[in-house]
């Protein structure tokens, strides 16, 4: 016997599960139910992942809310439940370093697990394309010194990459996509950030531990983009940041967006052409249109492609960012520092270490006064008044007219020197000489460092790319003489000097270094 309902009651159960009342004489269609979420990982935690060392270990994923979830890796064992928003974290106790491949199981109403998970210390590398700079992508647009040598030679099934893919978003993300962990084969190197691999592999050889790489950049763009909300509101320059995205909205109406994807065709088609041939591009870099989803959007890299790792445990960040803010250097200490210090908050361990490489040699004349690559070095500098940073200085490494220098093995080699003496305990000495003090003697200017060890050495002939001013604020060609470990600055037309520079310029030619190698850190005493 079929018993028939009341058109009434359809209409309430159409209603209820969110579709519309059936017209008389129809039958109603209830929807389908959705399925239930899986059980998930954030993509930090797959196959062939590094884990963070001797720190307590968030993990995290997804599943049905309320689904009790449990994590096992090595003898342990954390328990959680998932939130409302299908969101769930455990924490386990922390790990020694571990070569040995082993398995994290995570168990609700079904099991996931995840394999060849190895314990060591794990890096952040973020930036724009100097950090996305890979150890060769095919020989179009990166690819480093010795490129072929270097594939050749990488057989370090212990330092292994996760590329977080490109992604912009207007507010915190909870996750992000990838293609999985790589290990250093050399199947596999070719798409590493060179920086972050030459880095790993100083690190991997002096110490002996896993290393991993979470690589986290996007090129061409600026610092406010890297930092969260939170942050750019904590500087005195938030209002400005807003303003000026506002305005670069106004300049990129819907033709002009149209475009550009022509135009970067173009200069992508240039790029292969002048590598094929070894010479430069020289079309002008097509910037991307400002819109809601630009890589530019002031916290949408944040969003994206930071907060979607916190709060992972890890060993520290590397940095290789500032290209982009030579325009505005007057405003990147303050937000590198408001930027540096939100990670930090973010990921909960305390002052992480935090190693960036300060911009090297480029751009001869560009900018109005040709120094604007010197401010935005010095503001790096600064930067180093927050506890646990430290700068790689490549002033001697780069090139006058190619932004994107291929010795990327010595980039590498001097962010690991920082990490080797800071955390590691294994020397030789890991900064180079930096001001300490001037004082005038006579028509002289006596030049006091820092880190400058025994003696100071000037490579290749007398020290170059020094400058004196006297009352009038006019900066004169200099010659400076080594004595010991300082430096005395004279200038015949200067007889009177009160402040002194050295390598202040977009692209000097810079040979001041300290007796282990490490280049002089560009420096001014005037604030003019």
């Amino acid at each position: 016997m079929s018993i028939r309902r009341p058109a009434s009651i359809l209409a309430c159960l159409a209603l209820l599960a969110g579709g519309a009342a059936p017209a008389a004489g129809q039958t109603a269609t209830l929807p389908a139910p959705s399925p239930a979420p899986t059980l998930a990982l954030s993509p930090l935690f797959a196959d062939h992942a590094v884990l963070q060392r001797d720190r307590l270990l968030p993990v995290w994923g997804t599943a049905a809310p309320g689904e009790t979830v449990t994590v096992r890796f090595h003898h342990q064992a954390a328990q959680g439940v998932a939130g409302p928003d299908g969101r769930w974290l455990v924490r386990l106790g922390a790990q020694p370093a571990s070569s040995e491949p082993a398995e994290l199981a995570v168990t609700g109403r079904t099991t996931v697990t995840v394999h060849d998970l190895v314990v060591g210390d794990l890096w952040v590398c973020s930036g724009q394309s100097n950090m996305e700079f890979k150890v060769d992508d095919g020989g179009t647009t990166y690819h480093v010194d010795n490129a072929r040598a270097e594939i050749a030679a990488a057989r370090f099934p212990l330092i292994r990459q996760l590329e977080v893919e490109r992604a912009v978003a207007g507010s915190p993300a909870a996750g992000f996509a990838s293609q999985g962990w790589k290990a250093a084969t050399p199947g596999n190197v070719g798409h590493f950030t060179a920086v972050g691999y030459f880095f790993a592999r100083d690190i991997h050889r002096a110490v002996g531990v896993p290393i991993g790489l979470i690589l986290t950049c996007w090129g061409g763009t600026p610092v406010e983009a890297w930092m969260n909300q939170s942050a750019r509101a904590s500087t005195t320059l938030s209002a400005k940041i807003d303003s000026r995205w506002q305005q670069a909205l106004a300049e990129w109406p819907p033709e002009r967006v149209a475009q550009y994807p022509a135009a970067k065709a173009a200069w992508d088609k240039a790029e292969a052409e002048a590598a094929a041939q070894h010479t430069h591009n020289t079309l002008p870099w097509p910037h991307p249109p400002a819109t809601g989803t630009s890589p530019d959007l002031p916290g949408g890299l944040f969003n994206a492609m930071i907060a979607p790792l916190q709060p992972a445990a890890v060993r520290g960040f590397l940095w290789y960012q500032g290209e982009s803010n030579t325009g505005h250097a007057d405003e990147y200490a303050e937000l590198f520092g408001a930027m540096i210090r939100s990670w930090r908050v973010g990921f909960a361990q305390g002052d992480l270490p935090f190693y960036f490489v300060q911009l090297a040699n480029y751009g001869v004349g560009r900018g109005a006064t040709g120094r604007d690559w010197a401010a935005l070095r010095d503001a790096q500098t600064q930067t180093l008044a927050l506890p646990a940073t430290g700068m790689a200085v490549t002033i001697d490494i780069g090139s006058a007219d190619n932004i994107h220098p291929r010795n990327k093995q010595e980039v590498g080699r001097r962010l690991a020197l920082l990490a080797r003496a800071s955390i590691y305990g294994v020397p030789p000495e890991s900064r180079g000489p930096q001001l300490a003090f001037a004082a005038v003697e006579g028509k002289a200017i006596r030049v006091h460092f820092t880190h400058a060890g025994d003696e100071l050495e000037a490579h290749g002939g007398s020290p170059s790319a020094l400058e004196l001013a006297g009352a009038d604020r006019v900066f004169q060609p200099a010659m400076g003489t080594v004595d010991v470990d300082t430096l005395v600055v004279t200038s015949p037309l200067v007889p009177a000097p009160v402040a002194v520079r050295y390598a202040w310029t977009n692209a000097p030619i810079a040979n001041l270094f300290s007796d282990d190698g490490l280049p002089v850190v560009p420096f001014r005493t005037d604030n003019w």
